[in-house]
């Protein structure tokens, strides 16, 4: 588990220095280059994100999915923090196995409003108009995938005769608690959201026609950025994630919910600065959206 930290500490803090030497290095020479191009009174081409002002607060094409994945995703990292706070606290009995999993189904449900409420919101803010679709979206966005593989690994887990395999009676409780607290929580908190007064306030106006994106190498479209910025967040908690998997699906048990909060600290800050190197990496190169 040390071993683990410290490996995520070392990839944050070269992650940092790296992230932080590019930017401030290319930030640099391309304010060096606005700042001249504008003295010099040169009339070029407009190019680089210091051009993109009027497209960048332009709203996404699918608004519906989005707000419900920010809403879902406002109410996972809640339900994160709650059962982590549960578990420094020692609510946590080690060798009651499914208590962490009761917990996280019980406060799934319990805060299934959150998820209604910010995608209402969101939702409203870009001008969306069909409610209904968006509620039901936000409601099914998480449980629908994981309803989907968590059906074929309890099925073969029933195959194989294993002890870890929910019983039906267990199933059909947690779809009742889906059906009666989870879904009804998801509309009131969509019908909040509705009724916000929330706006969106962009810093600068959008255009009326986006700017058109030049041709973009295979590195810079979006399979290809998926990619990269999975592996180092991943990298920094693949050690803690085989102990996760291990008590899990194995016979070892897992205690250590400090360590693993501190993981967990480091893998929202490496995601965060990752974010933030591709997002300035796209409007480097014009692209938008």
């Amino acid at each position: 588990h040390w071993f683990s930290i410290i490996n995520s500490c070392v990839t944050v803090l070269l992650l940092t220095g790296f992230l932080t030497t590019i930017l401030l290095r290319v930030l640099k020479n391309d304010f060096m280059k606005y700042t001249r191009d504008e003295e010099g009174g040169e009339a070029e081409e407009e190019t680089g994100w210091k051009h993109l002002h009027g497209d960048v607060f332009r709203f996404p094409q699918n608004i519906n999915l989005f707000s419900a994945m920010v809403g879902s995703g406002t109410q996972i990292l809640v339900v994160v923090l709650a059962v982590f706070g549960l578990a420094l606290l020692g609510t946590f009995y080690p060798y009651n196995r499914g208590a962490m999993l009761s917990a996280c189904v019980v406060l799934y449900a319990l805060t299934a409003g959150i998820a209604g409420y910010v995608s209402g919101v969101w939702y409203k803010m870009m001008g969306g108009r069909h409610w209904v679709s968006n509620v039901l979206l936000v409601s099914v966005l998480f449980c629908g995938p994981l309803l989907a593989v968590f059906s074929v690994l309890n099925t073969i887990a029933w195959v194989q005769g294993s002890t870890q395999a929910l019983p039906f009676g267990t199933i059909c409780i947690i779809i009742v608690i889906w059906a009666l607290v989870t879904f009804p929580l998801t509309v009131l908190g969509g019908i909040v959201g509705k009724n916000s007064k929330e706006e969106f306030s962009a810093p600068c106006r959008t255009t009326k026609f986006p700017r058109e994106i030049p041709p973009l190498p295979w590195y810079r479209e979006a399979p290809a950025q998926m990619v990269m910025a999975g592996f180092l967040p991943f990298s920094a908690i693949y050690i803690e994630l085989y102990y996760i998997f291990a008590s899990i699906w194995g016979h070892k048990l897992y205690t250590i919910y400090s360590i693993l909060f501190i993981v967990f600290l480091i893998l929202i800050i490496v995601t965060a600065f990752i974010t933030v190197a591709l997002t300035y990496f796209q409007l480097a190169v014009e692209d938008h959206r």
